[in-house]
């Protein structure tokens, strides 16, 4: 089945708990944008400083139902990073980084435009991070299970990304799946908010992760 005709259906309960959730993205993402909004104007002007190219990069990611959305993130490559057109993994010491764009990625502040995905609901601020359809093609090749996720909105942040790191090779990507199902199953509001101060205090820290 084509991830993009998912029918999700799903009981009343978690219906309802999505309502919660949707609540609280609100109010943390317009929060984040608020309290970040500085920070995020100095990082736009450094990456258009280095090499006079838009600061912003979109992609195609697939979403909540398998449908696709277009995920924002401050440019940390260079403009023309698959320049083939062939979809590429990002590895350790990628000669596709930009000066600026290796500092912010290794500390995830790239992710900050994806503020504007939450507000505008093609995500969550706790999911499983989306993924190209490419690379879902190829994970579900080996575990099927990956469209059950399609019942969320992928994340911002998750505890994949805390545990696991950038998924930059296949072995890695079904550890990620199996983090996010087990997120799946285990979901609450209580694990979000832990997830999220986690996820915040390692970037304040400087953490690597």
């Amino acid at each position: 089945m084509s991830v993009l005709n998912m029918d999700i259906r799903m009981p009343r309960s978690q219906k309802l708990s999505l309502i919660v959730k949707r609540a609280l993205d609100l109010i943390f993402a317009l929060t984040g944008i608020a309290v970040f909004c500085g920070p995020c104007v100095v990082i736009a002007f450094l990456i258009w400083s280095e090499d006079k190219k838009s600061p912003l990069f979109s992609q195609e990611r697939i979403g909540m139902g398998g449908k696709p959305f277009m995920l924002y993130k401050f440019r940390s490559m260079r403009v023309d990073a698959e320049k083939d057109g062939t979809p590429a993994l990002y590895r350790d010491n990628d000669d596709r980084l930009t000066d600026i764009g290796r500092f912010i990625r290794s500390h995830h502040l790239d992710e900050f435009p994806q503020l504007w995905n939450v507000l505008k609901g093609d995500m969550s601020f706790v999911g499983y991070r989306p993924e190209r359809r490419f690379f879902i093609n190829k994970i579900m090749k080996e575990n099927s299970d990956y469209k059950r996720l399609f019942s969320l909105r992928p994340g911002l942040f998750s505890n994949a990304t805390l545990y696991n790191g950038y998924t930059d090779t296949m072995e890695k990507m079904l550890i990620r799946l199996d983090m996010d199902l087990d997120y799946l199953e285990n979901r609450t509001i209580w694990l979000d908010i832990k997830i999220i101060t986690k996820t915040a205090l390692s970037i304040i820290s400087g953490k690597k992760f």
